[in-house]
């Protein structure tokens, strides 16, 4: 049955969640600040009651390459890191992208460049949204702004992963894996039988009976114009996932004269901003992508007709900002601001921002 925690950390529910959505296999390599992931994994022995393979892998290439073999045989499977980390799995995402094979990745981004800091970070952006990897393709990201998010967005993102047969991120950030609150988890479902994989997923490499062909699974094709074929396919069913699971939270815009556009935890940031504005008589709204893409392009685009400017909050030297200025093509200024090497946002440092880079329009 569900159950209500009043107090655990973000990267704490990410944990149980996989447990309770029926995970069959997680994969991960330790790193600051996501380490708590595979800890508390490892403390609740998930193996010795649903059978949940858990295993820290050599290194982060072995873990995601791991995840790759467990998702072709139709697993439900996961790794965990941070930043630099999830830059060394980037060539496996790549692969399983060209693979379709559905996988879930978590980056509790720190900041960087390099090994950087082990404080929180939003600049793994670019990397994620614009394919960190080698190729054409896309992954499913999704942005939680609290710890009910992070338990939530497991299942959110394997159900995406699997419906488009497409690697999901949960993109998340030290604040939001640290943090601590009162969190819902969902109920526990069984994990699935090879029968029931089978039905599910065709695909997948369980065994091949006499009723069919070999399943195959490969991101290779030496043929150009088979691979071609390969990249068209892979675009079309991306402009599917931008039609159908575009994802995002509308907070105050209705008559906002401004807009902040923000994710994750520097969204919670803008939250007091938006009050310290409205008591100074600005106007102030907010656009909270959910999804980092597919983007909520459409949307910003209609509120650029209603408002004067927008300023883009990010906890790094401004990336997301070109999504927001592309979706809004010229109609409004559109300015960034952020902190660097860890240091997080204030809500009084947002508004004075908004008065300097967008009021003054």
């Amino acid at each position: 049955m569900a159950e209500e925690i009043s107090l655990m950390k973000g990267n704490e529910a990410v944990a149980h969640a996989a447990i309770r959505y029926g995970v069959d296999g997680y994969f991960g390599y330790p790193i600051t600040p996501q380490s708590e992931i595979i800890e508390t994994l490892m403390e609740v022995a998930p193996w010795e009651t649903t059978g949940m393979v858990v295993l820290q892998a050599e290194s982060e290439v072995a873990a995601i390459n791991m995840v790759y073999g467990g998702a072709a045989c139709g697993k439900y499977a996961m790794t965990t890191s941070s930043s630099p980390g999830i830059s060394l799995k980037q060539e496996g995402i790549s692969y399983m992208a060209g693979a379709e094979l559905p996988c879930l990745i978590v980056n509790v981004q720190r900041g960087g460049p390099g090994l950087g800091t082990i404080q929180p970070s939003q600049a793994d952006y670019f990397q994620t949204v614009k394919g960190g990897g080698h190729g054409d393709y896309k992954l499913i990201t999704l942005a939680p702004n609290s710890v009910q998010e992070m338990a939530d967005f497991v299942a959110l993102g394997f159900d995406l992963a699997f419906k488009y047969r497409n690697p999901a991120m949960i993109l998340t950030d030290g604040v939001i894996g640290q943090m601590m609150e009162k969190v819902k988890l969902p109920d526990f479902r069984p994990r699935r039988s090879e029968a029931e994989i089978r039905e599910q997923c065709p695909w997948a490499t369980l065994g091949k009976p006499a009723s069919r062909e070999p399943n195959i699974i490969t991101s290779l094709e030496l043929d150009s114009t088979e691979m071609e074929k390969n990249n068209v396919r892979f675009q079309a069913k991306y402009r599917v996932v931008e039609e159908q699971e575009v994802r995002y939270e509308e907070i105050k815009c209705d008559g906002a004269d401004y807009l902040l556009v923000a994710f994750g935890s520097a969204a919670r940031i803008c939250l007091k901003t938006i009050e310290l504005a409205q008591a100074e008589g600005i106007k102030v709204g907010m656009i909270r992508p959910i999804t980092l893409w597919p983007f909520p392009t459409k949307v910003l685009s209609e509120l650029a007709d209603k408002v004067t400017g927008m300023l883009t909050v990010e906890l790094n030297a401004g990336q997301m900002v070109e999504d927001v200025r592309l979706a809004v093509n010229g109609k409004v200024p559109v300015e960034h601001y952020g902190r660097l090497g860890g240091i997080v946002p204030t809500p009084d440092g947002v508004l004075a921002a908004l008065k300097e880079k967008i009021v003054k329009y």
